[in-house]
Formats: structure tokens, C-alpha cells, sequence
């Protein structure tokens, strides 16, 4: 099989604490997504009753998939990926604490299931702020950057919509 080049584009997104530099070319064939690990064909289907499948290399996962602004959240294979895209520009000015945003937003709508902070708290980036439940699939929410909790807005069993205000950080200068 020959692969004809049609357009590549380099992204850079926060999963967790690290970042992953990500290709997708689109090729005459599909895409062919470009990790550290290697290359793989992939695709996202939708089936006649709206469910999202994920192909990668052929083999077929379930998948959900929220986006928020530069977030997107990915419930794959029973676990749950908070990813969060970062512009380059934005990549080479985020080098102090206080660069991420301070107000963390709920990226769809759902239930407050765990609360581990509460206000004062020094938090580091990548510590879990929360974890919430929305159709029936918990996605734990972590901190951008540095910083003390300044307030929170939901108590456990409380429900809210998609870019509710749940928690809010400040510097911990």
C-alpha cells in the first residue's frame, strides 16, 4: 500500500502532568496519528445509534468524547483522559506559575461525586481537584497549574451543567 501526503498538522496537548507532541496526517487512505510510540492508522465512527467508535490500527473501542474550549475529555476503553490542547504561542509564554487559567469549569453536565480539596488547600498541578459523574462514567478533574483553592462552588451529590464554575484557584504567593 502506498501513502499519498496530503496535510499534516503538529499539536501539542497536556495529558496529566506530561505533554505529547501529536501529528495527524491526513492521508488518500484515512489519518495516520504520530506519537512518541509510533505511528497508527485511526478514525471515529458514529453508528446508527449515535454511539462513537474509536479505530486504531483496525481494531475498534468504544469512545466518548466532550470538548470544552481547548479541553477534550475521552472515556476509552473504562478510563477517562483529560487533554488539553496548547497553541504554541501559549506553550512558549507558560513558563510562570499563574499562566493556566485560575477557574476550572465543568466540561459537560453532570454530578459531583469527590471532593479531596477544600478552600486553602495548596494544590500542586496535576493534583485532583475533583472527580464528577456524568452518563453514568466518572471523570477526575485536576489542577492546572499551582496555586491555593480560593473556593468551591459545588458540594458533594450537588449537580451542575456543562461549564459550571466548580472550583476556583489563586496564586499560592
Amino acid at each position: 500500500m502506498t501513502t499519498t501526503l496530503i496535510a499534516t498538522r503538529q499539536h501539542h496537548f497536556r495529558l496529566g502532568e506530561d505533554e505529547q507532541a501529536i501529528a495527524l496526517v491526513r492521508t488518500a487512505d484515512g489519518h495516520l496519528l504520530h506519537t512518541a510510540d509510533g505511528a497508527s492508522a485511526v478514525s471515529v465512527e458514529r453508528d446508527a445509534q449515535g454511539r462513537e467508535w474509536l479505530r486504531i490500527d483496525g481494531r475498534r473501542h468504544e469512545v466518548f468524547i466532550a470538548t470544552r474550549g481547548d479541553e477534550v475529555f475521552v472515556h476509552l476503553d473504562g478510563e477517562a483522559h483529560a487533554l488539553r490542547y496548547q497553541h504554541p504561542l501559549q506553550r512558549l509564554a507558560a513558563s510562570g506559575a499563574g499562566s493556566a487559567e485560575d477557574s476550572v469549569r465543568a466540561p459537560m453536565p453532570g454530578s459531583l461525586v469527590s471532593l479531596p480539596v477544600a478552600v486553602g488547600d495548596a494544590v500542586q498541578r496535576g493534583q485532583v481537584l475533583l472527580v464528577m459523574e456524568s452518563m453514568k462514567m466518572e471523570t477526575t478533574i485536576t489542577a492546572p497549574r499551582d496555586g491555593v483553592v480560593h473556593s468551591v462552588h459545588y458540594a458533594v451529590g450537588q449537580s451542575f451543567d456543562r461549564d459550571a464554575l466548580l472550583l476556583e484557584l489563586e496564586s499560592n504567593a
